[in-house]
């Protein structure tokens, strides 16, 4: 198996789907043996236990798996996931507007900003965490992915320029632009928590109150503001422009609204 994470690795995967990857392989080497009919029965396990999404990125990491040691004939079919026509959970730009300005409003700066920031560049809570100070005097970060892409993730003029006002007020010059009551990088998993509970004590939904949901808001806003999906998916970092195209959809309390309005026979 050591090996196959040496593949895993010049691969330039992420170490979290390295992990998911070998957890996969590593439970089906332990409950079954290499044929045909136990890769079946493993995936209609996975079916019956599973959401499509995990299903799917088990029987990726198998046929990965399967193809480094040149039984590529094994590998199994992916199911077909049915992609929703609305977007759900997505926090509203009201509420974004909201819970920054409740947030500047309690001189919780720090919270403040690390919203902004979500609404504002797209980013991913991943890529939240690893910003720097220096990256906001340069206006940008560079984002190193798979395959050795560049993908630039612009901070906004007026993100800039407060950001840096904040930072001066703070006395900062250097380091991770986000830190914990340690003085330490935050995580994604304290950026979540926290995010959870301003919702509740600012009185917004929580559902909708996550990381991966101002991202979403950005792009939707962004093709509201200027329509460019091109644009968009290179911003957003996305292979295809078959991901992006789902923020031309409407979310679903905005297509209740308008079957409210339309439909009145």
């Amino acid at each position: 198996m050591d090996k196959f994470e040496f593949h895993l690795r010049k691969l330039g995967l992420s170490k979290n789907t390295i992990h998911s990857y070998l957890y996969a392989v590593n439970y089906f080497d332990a409950n079954y043996d290499l044929s045909l009919e136990t890769l079946l029965e493993y995936k209609g396990y996975l079916i019956e236990k599973f959401k499509p999404k995990t299903v799917n990125l088990r029987i990726q990491a198998l046929n990965c798996y399967l193809k480094f040691i040149g039984e590529s004939d094994l590998c199994l079919k992916a199911l077909k996931i049915q992609q929703k026509s609305f977007l759900e959970d997505v926090i509203s730009y009201a509420d974004y507007l909201f819970l920054k300005r409740k947030l500047k409003k309690d001189n919780n700066l720090k919270w403040h900003f690390i919203v902004w920031y979500l609404g504002a560049t797209g980013a991913r809570v991943s890529e939240l965490i690893k910003l720097k100070v220096e990256h906001v005097h340069i206006g940008y970060f560079d984002i190193y992915s798979k395959g050795g892409k560049i993908r630039r993730l612009y901070i906004p003029k007026k993100l800039k320029k407060e950001s840096l006002n904040w930072l001066e007020s703070e006395n900062r010059q250097t380091g991770y632009l986000f830190l914990n009551r340690f003085d330490d990088q935050i995580t994604a998993r304290g950026v979540a928590q926290q995010l959870k509970f301003y919702a509740g004590k600012y009185g917004l939904d929580k559902v909708v109150v996550y990381p991966h949901s101002f991202r979403h808001m950005y792009a939707k806003r962004f093709l509201e503001k200027f329509n460019d999906i091109s644009l968009l998916a290179d911003l957003l970092g996305h292979e295809s422009i078959e991901t992006t195209r789902i923020y031309l959809r409407r979310t679903s309390s905005e297509q209740q609204s308008i079957v409210d309005k339309i439909v009145t026979w």
